[in-house]
């Protein structure tokens, strides 16, 4: 083979290993999951990535909150700087994306560590 050729093939393997390698399983986790109930959350693994919609219907101390939609009410822990300045109701209609976090001790509770808060 020629020189131009072998970087011809080169380049091409390198391409298509690239795009294997940006296609995994591991960097689509990365997209923001499809949405989730709280009762499905509730059910689900530690670290699960979650996409919740609904009402933050109350604070509870310590950046933690109370969420809300027509299937239950869990938990959430959002950061002050996510509400970027935006002031809420219990009305205001809220987007969390964020994973489920689970606390076993000293009796299982599961919580949703919020990332990002759409309005």
């Amino acid at each position: 083979m020629n020189s131009i050729s072998k970087t011809i093939l080169a380049a091409g393997l390198i391409g298509t290993a690239t795009f294997a390698v940006a296609n995994t399983a591991v960097n689509q986790s990365a997209l923001t999951p499809s949405l989730t109930t709280v009762k499905q959350a509730l059910t689900f693994k530690d670290d699960t990535k979650v996409q919740l919609r609904g009402h933050v219907v109350k604070a509870t101390g310590d950046e933690k909150y109370q969420f809300r939609d027509s299937t239950g009410t869990i938990t959430v822990d959002i950061d002050d700087e996510l509400w970027q300045g935006k002031p809420i109701a219990p009305n205001t209609t809220v987007t969390l994306i964020g994973e489920v976090d689970i606390d076993y001790k000293p009796t299982k509770r599961v919580e949703i560590d919020v990332d990002a808060v759409q309005f």
